[in-house]
Formats: structure tokens, C-alpha cells, sequence
């Protein structure tokens, strides 16, 4: 993947998600990271309230979304419109759920987006990243968003580096991507829209737009 190839409005159509203000002004997606808590405190704060329960400090749900009585919410957080959170899931804080999205059985959150239509159904890990529109994740796979020498975060090009200046940085998931069981995706992973990721994956770096990771140094364009 190329630098050009990683900027926001090459990775997700910002018509799906409620944090289009937040995304549209910024080159490069993971720049939002450090803004998530106090855009989702705003924006939680002007919601309409006939449209949205408020059963905790600084969490908005919709009343259309159906919660499951153990699973734990922490603000600030807003769950959008039909969407399912499932037993024992943990959301942390700092976390935007948009519409018709599945967030599964003990799974965790914490200071990420997810647009429209995303599903991370089962045991996934999803900590400082941005899944685009209808992106999956398969059971078990989780976004690393700690380097294991805790130095700042790199994003890998194939024209450059770019020094994020983030300690935290899980993944950005371009639209409509399939990430497979058991997958991790390590911290600064970029994905382009419509890639598919092979189950049992170890991701380091970026991957192009419509392809298929098979594994490190093996990816091959869609036909």
C-alpha cells in the first residue's frame, strides 16, 4: 500500500458512520484516536432524546439497539440505531457503534469507532481502531494496539513511513474487509477496502485495497 492509498476518504465512505465530522477534516484516520472520548461526550450530549435511552453516566443508547442484561457498558459510549450487544460484552469507554452492528459475546471495546453494518460477533478485541462500513471480524481475532517495546507507533508504506506520534494504535479497517478467525492485526495495521484476511493471520504493516492476505509476503489482487 501506498501513503496516498491511506488517507481517510480512501479508506471508508463517511456517509455511514455518526463521526463523519470528526473523520472528514483529517488526513489520515488514526489522527482521531486521541479525540474519540470527547467527540463521543458532544455528540452524546446533543442526541435526540426520544430517540435515545440514557441509562448511565455519558452513555446513550438507541432505543431500537437491544443490549443483553450482562453486558457492561462504560462512558462515554453511544450505541446506534438496531444494533445488538451481545452477553458479556465489555465496552471500556471512548466508543462509537453505529447502526445494525454486532457487537458479540465477550467481547471487548475500548476507545474505537465502528460505522455502520460492522460485526466483531465473538470473542474479539478491539482497542484504538476504525472498522469501516460492513467490515467482519472472525471469531478471535483481535486488533494489538501495543508495540511490545512500548515505543510510538509506525505505519509502514511501501513509498514511506509516516510517525503517527501514538503509543496506542490498534488498526484501521478499510470498508466492507473480512478479517479471518483467529487473525491479529498488529499495532499501525492499515487494510484497504474490500480485502479479505486469511484466518490465523499475523498482519504487520498495510495491505492494498481488494486483495486476499494469505499470510506475510503472500497477497494476491482480487480478479
Amino acid at each position: 500500500m501506498k501513503i496516498r492509498e491511506a488517507v481517510t476518504k480512501n479508506l471508508f465512505d463517511l456517509s455511514h458512520t455518526m463521526a463523519k465530522e470528526l473523520l472528514e477534516g483529517k488526513e489520515y484516520p488514526w489522527e482521531v484516536l486521541p479525540l474519540i472520548k470527547g467527540f463521543v461526550l458532544e455528540l452524546g450530549a446533543t442526541l435526540n432524546q426520544d430517540e435515545y435511552d440514557h441509562p448511565a453516566e455519558d452513555v446513550w443508547i438507541h432505543k431500537s439497539a437491544t443490549v443483553f442484561p450482562s453486558a457492561y457498558i462504560k462512558g462515554p459510549c453511544i450505541i446506534g440505531a438496531g444494533t445488538e450487544v451481545r452477553h458479556c460484552a465489555f465496552i471500556r469507554g471512548a466508543v462509537l457503534v453505529g447502526e445494525n452492528c454486532v457487537v458479540g459475546n465477550s467481547c471487548e471495546l475500548k476507545n474505537a469507532i465502528l460505522f455502520d453494518n460492522v460485526q466483531t460477533p465473538h470473542y474479539n478485541y478491539i482497542g484504538d481502531s476504525i472498522l469501516g462500513y460492513k467490515s467482519h471480524t472472525g471469531a478471535g481475532a483481535i486488533t494489538s494496539n501495543v508495540k511490545s517495546d512500548k515505543k510510538l507507533v509506525t505505519v509502514k508504506f511501501e513509498d514511506g513511513i509516516i510517525e503517527t506520534g501514538i503509543k496506542k494504535f490498534g488498526a484501521m479497517i478499510g470498508d466492507n474487509v473480512e478479517v479471518g478467525c483467529g487473525s491479529v492485526l498488529n499495532p499501525g495495521t492499515v487494510i484497504g477496502r474490500e480485502t479479505n484476511i486469511y484466518p490465523l493471520s499475523s498482519v504487520r504493516g498495510t495491505v492494498n485495497a481488494h486483495s486476499i492476505y494469505k499470510k506475510q509476503g503472500e497477497i494476491v489482487n482480487k480478479e
